[in-house]
């Protein structure tokens, strides 16, 4: 099966109709959303541009409790309101009294599970931001050529969450990870030993964004050569 991943909010750009915010957001297929990014204004345009139906999308994942990743919450759940919304169990209570305001069912989930045919969930994955405990989850999509598996922010190391998926699908070919990497205050050596892990991991493609920072993101661009994909918002992927 193919699918198309739509990039619906980003702070960088692909398509220069589109608008950019912080944060991040990636339609797969027409049923399952993967984050909202910071706001509902630019969410619904983008939507609107890249010809997306919210009454289509049954399912939502929000990776972490943070604002650039829930801030577009109400642009998908005013208009379609009998969502499912996958949050994590320790994801504040405010977030959770927010979507059921909205009218959409709540999910606590820790667990990973198929959400939708060959559409996964990788449940909690400890990380840390600010000095202390972040939990989050990221998304695996079967693709035609291998395993896809996107990330909201990657507050666990990226190279961890890569490693929990080839743990849960030890057969499977990790064809491209994307979104964000979240290397902004890492050192340049660090991000070059990351990236290095990657290759290691035998990741065939990547494309990081959002908060992996322009410096981390030119050595993953130099370090994949071909195999780097310039991810923004107003990309269209095909897996």
């Amino acid at each position: 099966m193919v699918r198309k991943l739509k990039i619906l909010a980003d702070n960088h750009q692909v398509d220069k109709n589109s608008r950019m915010c912080w944060g991040f957001s990636c339609l797969i297929g027409e049923n399952v959303l993967f984050d909202t990014g910071e706001s509902n204004e630019v969410l619904a345009f983008n939507m609107d541009k890249m010809g997306v139906q919210a009454d289509k999308i049954k399912k939502l994942v929000i990776s972490h409790d943070h604002f650039d990743h829930t801030g577009g919450l109400e642009a998908i759940l005013k208009k379609n309101p009998s969502i499912e919304v996958y949050l994590l169990l320790d994801f504040g209570s405010e977030l959770k009294k927010r979507i059921l305001s909205l009218g959409a069912r709540v999910i606590d989930n820790d667990k990973f599970i198929e959400i939708e045919e060959g559409i996964y969930t990788t449940g909690k994955i400890e990380g840390e931001y600010g000095g202390e405990s972040i939990s989050e989850q990221a998304i695996v999509v079967r693709g035609k050529s291998g395993l896809v598996i996107i990330t909201g922010c990657a507050h666990p190391l990226i190279t961890d969450i890569v490693e929990t998926v080839k743990k849960r699908f030890p057969k499977d070919k990790i064809f491209m990870v994307l979104g964000g990497f979240h290397l902004l205050e890492k050192d340049i050596r660090e991000v070059e030993i990351i990236a290095q892990k990657m290759k290691d991991l035998e990741v065939g493609k990547v494309g990081p964004t959002h908060c992996t920072g322009e410096e981390a993101i030119q050595i993953f661009r130099k370090k994949f050569g071909n195999n780097f994909v310039r991810i923004g918002v107003g990309a269209i992927i095909k897996i």
